[in-house]
C-alpha cells in the first residue's frame, strides 16, 4: 500500500502495511505468518534470509528495504516509501 495512506489502527492485512502489495504478502505467509501484529519485533536480515532459504533463490535487496521499512512502522516509525530503507540498509547490512 501507498505509504501515505496507512493508518496504523485500520492495519488488519498484510497488504494494509506500507510498500506491502500482494506479492509481499505472500512473501510473509510463505515465511508462516498469518497477520501483521506477529510481525512486531521481528528482524527484517532474519526475514529476509529466512525467505530466501525457503524459496531457494536469492531474493532482490529491495525486499529487505520492504522488510525494514515495515517491521519500522510496526515499531511505531511513521510509514514511509522503501526505498527511503535503501541506503540504511547499505549501511547497516552492507552489500548483500
Amino acid at each position: 500500500m501507498n505509504p501515505s495512506r496507512v493508518v496504523r489502527e485500520e492495519v488488519k492485512r498484510f497488504t494494509d502495511l506500507p510498500n506491502v502489495g500482494p506479492a509481499a504478502a505472500r512473501d510473509f505467509e510463505v515465511l508462516g505468518y498469518s497477520e501483521p501484529g506477529q510481525l512486531v519485533g521481528a528482524d527484517p536480515l532474519d526475514l529476509y534470509q529466512s525467505l530466501c532459504i525457503a524459496t531457494g533463490t536469492r531474493q532482490d535487496p529491495c525486499v529487505l528495504d520492504v522488510f525494514m521499512s515495515v517491521t519500522s512502522f510496526l515499531a511505531g516509525g511513521p510509514p514511509e516509501p522503501w526505498w527511503h530503507f535503501t541506503e540504511k540498509r547499505k549501511q547497516r547490512y552492507g552489500r548483500l
